[in-house]
C-alpha cells in the first residue's frame, strides 16, 4: 500500500475508499499527503460498494478507487456486476485481494478480470496463515513498476530468502492444509453467527468470505467505539 500510494499520489490527490474499511487505508493515503474520500456501504444491501455512489465522489483530483473483496471488516464479497462497473471508471483501481481463497459461499473475482488499469495487493498472510513472515506481492501497471522498485529498494530491498522458500512451499504443497483450514474457518463462522444472533445482535447479512462478522449493536449503543471498550473492560 505504501509503495502504491507513494508512487501514485501527489499532495491533495484523492483516493476513494468504502466506509467502513480496513483501518490502514486512510493512514497510508494521508501519510503521503493524499486525501481519503469515503463512500458509505449499508447493511440492507449487504454492505455492497455501489458504483453509482462511487461515481458521485469522483472529481478531477481522484487518482484511485480502493476495493477489498472479500472485505475487512464486513466479510462480504463484491459482486461481479459491481466490480465490472467500477472497473469502467477512469481512475486507477486498487484491489486488496488478501482474502482471496477464504470464501465459503459464492466466488471471489480479481479486478484484473475486468481491467488492466489496476493494482492488486495480495500475499501469504491470510490464505496460508503466514502472517508473521510478512510475505506479500503487488501487481501493477507497467509504467509504475520501475518507480515502485526505486522506493522498495530504499525501504526493504526484498523479502528474505527463507520466507521466499516458505512461500514457494505453501504454493506447491499446502493445498490440503488450506482446504482443511478453510473448513475450520467456515465451521467457526457458522458458530459465531449463530451465537451472536442468539445474543440479540443484528446480523441480517451473513459474511461469506474472510474471517469477520459485522454485527449491528445499535440497540445497545449508538457509540460503537465506547461499546467496544465496555465489552473489553466490563464483560465477564
Amino acid at each position: 500500500m505504501f509503495l502504491i500510494f507513494s508512487t501514485l499520489l501527489e499532495k491533495g490527490d484523492q483516493v476513494i475508499i468504502s466506509d467502513p474499511h480496513y483501518a490502514c487505508y486512510p493512514s497510508f493515503i494521508r501519510f503521503v499527503q493524499g486525501v481519503p474520500v469515503t463512500v458509505p456501504v449499508y447493511e440492507p444491501v449487504g454492505f455492497q460498494y455501489r458504483p453509482e455512489a462511487i461515481r458521485r465522489k469522483i472529481t478531477k483530483k481522484t487518482k484511485a478507487i480502493v476495493i477489498n473483496s472479500p472485505s475487512n471488516p464486513t466479510g462480504n464479497l463484491l459482486s461481479e456486476d459491481r466490480m465490472r462497473a467500477i472497473a469502467k471508471f477512469s481512475p486507477y483501481i486498487i484491489s486488496d485481494e488478501i482474502y482471496h481463497g477464504l470464501v465459503y459461499e459464492g466466488k471471489e473475482h480479481s479486478i484484473l478480470e475486468f481491467t488492466d488499469k489496476a493494482f492488486v495487493l495480495n500475499g501469504f498472510s491470510k490464505l496460508y496463515a503466514m502472517t508473521g513472515l510478512r510475505l506479500g506481492y503487488l501487481i501493477a501497471p507497467q509504467p509504475f513498476i520501475r518507480p515502485i522498485q526505486k522506493i522498495q529498494q530504499n525501504f526493504f530491498i526484498s523479502a528474505n530468502s527463507v520466507v521466499q522458500m516458505a512461500g514457494l512451499a505453501a504454493l506447491e504443497k499446502a493445498e490440503a492444509d488450506v482446504a482443511r483450514m478453510r473448513g475450520m474457518y467456515d465451521e467457526r463462522r457458522r458458530y459465531i453467527v449463530k451465537r451472536l444472533k442468539e445474543l440479540g445482535l443484528g446480523i441480517t447479512i451473513e459474511p461469506t468470505g474472510a474471517f469477520y462478522v459485522f454485527a449491528n449493536a445499535k440497540h445497545i449503543s449508538q457509540d460503537s467505539y465506547r461499546l467496544a471498550f465496555d465489552i473489553l473492560e466490563k464483560a465477564t
